[in-house]
Order: structure tokens, then sequence, then C-alpha cells
């Protein structure tokens, strides 16, 4: 009976929020090491940049290759504070790209809800992850944006303080 419910415990162990090793919210380090590591060659590096007032906001780039499935997107990030606050990987191809990406991620995700035409999204309290297409007749845009609203709200820190209005 221990080693029936042991099992049961194991086989619904709950899924990770994460897609291709990137999860929402996660440390800068970990998302700079994970995509250097799946960078498609020599000449591909993570480039960021930081906000012209502040090095506590940044934005980073690469075209990466994911070595299970050889998949190529390009990669980036927005990090405040350390955190990544948006991780979106862009690709496009054929028309077939849209299911083989929506039956990926509904396998390794579960069921997603649907929030428009063409755009699913899984949720988990303040963080999701969403997948969105575009296309003509015989290709395809995909988009998949991790987003961490609470990393996110951060940014109010580092806008500009507005200015008062001037008087006539």
């Amino acid at each position: 009976m221990t080693l029936l419910l042991g099992f049961l415990l194991v086989m619904q162990a709950p899924r990770p929020f994460a897609y291709r090793g990137f999860a929402p919210g996660m440390a800068y380090r970990d998302f700079a090491s994970r995509a250097r590591s799946i960078a498609q060659g020599d000449s591909d590096i993570l480039a960021c940049q930081t906000m012209h007032n502040t090095a506590q906001v940044m934005d980073c780039g690469v075209r990466v290759r994911d070595p299970v499935d050889s998949a190529r997107f390009y990669l980036s990030a927005n990090v405040i504070e350390g955190r990544t606050s948006v991780i979106a990987f862009v690709d496009s191809g054929k028309v077939a790209l849209v299911p083989r990406t929506q039956d990926q991620m509904r396998r390794q995700l579960g069921a997603p809800h649907r929030r428009e035409r063409s755009m699913w999204e899984w949720t988990k309290g303040r963080r999701f992850i969403r997948l969105n297409w575009r296309g003509g007749r015989d290709w395809r845009v995909i988009s998949i944006t991790l987003n961490d609203r609470d990393v996110l709200a951060r940014i109010a820190h580092y806008r500009p303080a507005s200015r008062p209005a001037k008087k006539p």
C-alpha cells in the first residue's frame, strides 16, 4: 500500500513552470549561464545593454539552438535588479511550426488558457508563460514569453520623475 501511495505521489509531481530551462523571474546569472550554453556558435554572444540612467535595468539577447531538439530561437530578456522580468523566444517557419510548438508546450505545461485569437497562456500566481503566433498562408512567426509580474513591477522605481507642468 505504501509503495502504491509513493508511486502515485511521484506520478502527480508538479510540472516545472519553465520552458527550455528558463523560468519567469529567474536570476540573471542563471539566465546568462543557460543562454550562453545554448548559443548557436562561437560568434553568437549574449549581448546586454543597460538602461541609460541605471545599470539595474538591462535588456539582453542572443541567437540560440537548443541541443535537445535543435530548435533555433532568438532569445531575449529584460532584467530588473538581477532578476528576469520578461524572457522571450522568437522563431519563424512553415505552418507546421505552430501545432508542433503547441503540442510540445501542452505536454510540458498542461492544458492552456486561450486568452484571445492566436494566444495561449499558462498562469501560476503572478507568473505566466504565453504562446503567440501570427503568419500568412504558408509561414508562421511564434513568440513564447515568460513573464514575472512581481519583478516587472519593480520598473516603477526606475521611471524618470515626472516634471511639473509649466505655468503659462
